[in-house]
Order: C-alpha cells, then structure tokens, then sequence
C-alpha cells in the first residue's frame, strides 16, 4: 500500500507540473494565435522566437507593486484568488490521463526506497479513481463562483461588483446544461467513473466500422452544449461579461494587481485546461488512439498497458487537450461578445430546455435497449439528429417578440439614414 501511495505522489506532482508548465506557455500561444489570426507578428524578443516570454511575464507579476484598495476588506481580498484557483486545480485529480498499469510492472530502480518494486494490480494512470469522478467534477467547476464573488465585493469597487454579479448570474446559469450534458453521457455509459467512461469509447461502432465509439459521434448535441457551457465557466469570449474591458475596466479583478492578478489569470488557463481534458476524457475518447491503433495493436487499443503503452496514451491525451486548447483561443479571437441579455437568454430560452431533451433522449435510449427493442448505439446518434432538427424547426416557427430582433435605428445624418438634417426655420431665418 506505501508503494501505491508514493507511485500515486509521483504522479500528482509530475502531473501538477506539467499543468503549471503549461499554463505558462499557454499564455505565449494565445498572444501568438492572436497575432496569426490578426496577421502580424506577435511577441518576439524575449528569447528565441518569444519563448522566454513567459518567464518575464512572471518575474514581472513577482516585482510588481503590492496594492490594497483602502476601501477593500483586506482578508476577503486576499483570499479570493486562493479560492478561485484551488478549485480550477482540484479538477486534475480524477482525469484519466492514461488507462491502467498493468499488474507485475516494476517501477523504475533509480526510484528511492521502492525501485523495483512491482504493481500488485492494475493502477489508474490518475491521482484518484472515485466512483463519483463526474459529480467530482461539477463541484469543483461550480466552486470557481465563490472567488469570483469574493473578488468583485471585497474590491470595494463598482466596476468589480458589477463583474462579481455578473459572474454569479452566468456561471449559475450554465452550470444546468453543462450537468445535464454530462449526465447525459454518465447515463448511457451507465456510471460516473471517468476511466470507465473513457475506456467504453476505445473501440469502433462495429467490427467494419472505421468510425470511433466516441461520444462525440453518438452525443453530439450533448457534445456541444458542453462546450459552450465550458466557454461560458472559464469566463472566455464570447462569454466574457465579467470582465469585458469595455464596459467594466476589468470586471471582478480590476483592482489586483501582482501575483494576486497573477492567480486570478492562471486559474482562467487552469479552468481552460480542466475543461478541455474533461472534454477529451467523456467526449473524444481520452487516451484512445483511433485508426493507428489497429497497426499497433491489432485491434482495439486496451485499457490496460505497460510503461511503453501508458506513455503513449498519455501523449495522445495531452496531444488531444492541445488541440482543444488552441480551438478555445481560435475562438476568442473569432467570435464577437454576447449582450449580457443575449447570454442569459441563450442559456434560460435555448441552452437548458436543450439539454432537457438530450438528457431525457439518453434515458429514452437506455430503456429501450434494456428492453431489448433497439441494440445498437447509431440509434442514439439517429435521436440526437431529430431532436436538434425538431429544435431548429421550432426555432423557426416561433413568433419572435419585438425586443428579440436588433433593430437599427434611424439617425438622420448617419451612414445608415444618409438624410440631410432637418434645418431650424428660426436659425435659417436668423
């Protein structure tokens, strides 16, 4: 048991250090996809090609000025970016980063007290294997509001306040889809354990089929619920309403300044990569390495592997949350901002009711294949299409009400209403 402790230790610092290592330079590739997208050349002369960018980012937020506002509550102040990141940090713990290893495989000698000592099971490539991993996930997405709330009232600032509200209505309002989406996926796998669910997906629609298992493919509505809610938790344009620099200067952090700005910054990269690998692990088959796997393996890719196999699930893992990662800031720097009544009417009048749906057309599925009336699983695919067509279809048959249509308005003189303004008879007679 000392032995599964300390190779579970291990783990969780290499893990934790890859995170904090990634975030960083998560930085440097947002301002460098912004540069790409906007066609110019982005940051570039701090080491070769910017790549010490991040590490005077950091010194700077080290040196900088400590400022408390004096109207600010010093204690509540100070612990709201401890708040907001420990949560956004707690979710790595149950993402199954690379299936299982296999029992007898030893651990590597230079390894002090316990070198060569051998598994006497199969070990979850994770920090932790609870039977609730999902619920473990919400609760920790849904503790990120707590420091937000914190930091926008104890600013004592109206800018700040403003953002903290904001914050609290938009991340209660899509925390529903974003469970009901999950739970969509936890019913038909029929449990909340993400390495389960993650190991369900590594394998094809059928023994001819070159298509991958993947929720993805048979959830895509649930699919896209979950990431627009995963935009809309990480505060992350176009949900960026609670800090939009616009309106609010910069929302619920406007008075940090140092390492305290600093932690509200990493727990947004943090919650961006909690997000993308939860979405890897439910929806894009996680470690699964799809078509090459039938070269290496002959046949589907097992849960369980050695040292050789477990590093190549854990590559393909993180290759996969890269790529999640980059579709997040193509995203931002593609879309514009919502309307703060535009965002929760997207959530209240569009989002919930269709996550209802999906959730109870996965229930509707698992009855019946209990059943024995349908069996396989493109029936679910075939349930999500009509339902997303039945949504559009009422979408378009429903009588908007006047305020939901932005009309323009005419402003004589303007380059949409090119008129000559009307002239004064008095001052023209004058």
């Amino acid at each position: 048991m000392v032995g599964i402790f300390i190779a579970h230790l291990v783990f969780a610092v290499v893990v934790f250090h890859v995170i904090l290592g990634l975030i960083a330079y998560l930085i440097l590739l947002e301002r460098k996809t912004a540069s790409w997208i906007q066609d110019r050349i982005g940051p570039n002369r701090v080491g070769p090609q910017g790549l010490l960018q991040p590490i005077a980012d950091g010194v700077k937020f080290i040196l900088k000025e400590e400022f408390i506002p004096a109207n600010a509550d010093r204690w509540l102040f100070m612990l709201a970016p401890i708040v907001i990141i420990t949560p956004a940090l707690c979710g790595f713990a149950v993402i199954p980063w690379g299936g299982f290893l296999a029992a007898g495989t030893k651990l590597p000698e230079w390894i002090p007290f316990i070198g060569g000592w051998a598994f006497p099971h199969n070990i979850a490539v994770m920090v932790a294997n609870p039977n609730i991993g999902v619920l473990f996930v919400l609760a920790a997405a849904s503790l990120g509001v707590y420091g937000v709330v914190l930091g926008g009232w104890a600013s004592g600032s109206k800018y700040s306040f403003l953002g903290g509200m904001r914050a609290t209505a938009q991340m209660v309002s899509y925390e529903i889809p974003l469970a009901l989406s999950l739970m969509s996926v936890a019913v038909v796998a029929g449990t909340l354990k993400l390495s389960s669910i993650t190991g369900d997906q590594a394998s094809y629609f059928s023994s001819l089929s070159f298509v991958p298992a993947w929720n993805v493919f048979m959830q895509p509505v649930a699919f896209f619920l979950f990431i627009t809610c995963i935009f809309a938790e990480a505060n992350r344009l176009p949900f960026d309403l609670a800090e939009c620099e616009s309106e609010l200067v910069g929302g619920y952090h406007t008075e940090y300044s140092s390492m305290k700005f600093a932690l509200f910054f990493l727990a947004e990269y943090a919650s961006m990569i909690t997000g993308s690998a939860v979405a890897v692990a439910l929806f894009l088959g996680g470690w699964h390495l799809p078509w090459l796997d039938k070269l290496i393996y002959h046949g589907s890719q097992p849960a369980v592997a050695g040292w050789g196999g477990v590093l190549l699930k854990f590559v393909v893992f993180w290759a996969k949350v890269v790529g999640f990662l980059f579709f997040y800031m193509w995203i931002r720097w593609t879309l514009p901002r919502f309307r703060f009544d535009q965002l929760m009417n997207l959530a209240w009048r569009g989002m919930i009711p269709l996550s209802l749906g999906t959730f109870l057309m996965a229930a509707l599925f698992v009855e019946l294949k209990q059943r024995g009336i349908i069996e396989h699983r493109g029936w679910l695919l075939l349930g999500n299409v009509l339902l997303f067509a039945g949504v559009l279809l009422v979408g378009k048959l429903r009588k908007q009400a006047p305020g939901d249509v932005n009309r323009r308005m005419a402003v004589i003189g303007s380059r949409y209403n090119p008129q000559p303004k009307p002239v004064d008879a008095a001052a023209a007679g004058a």
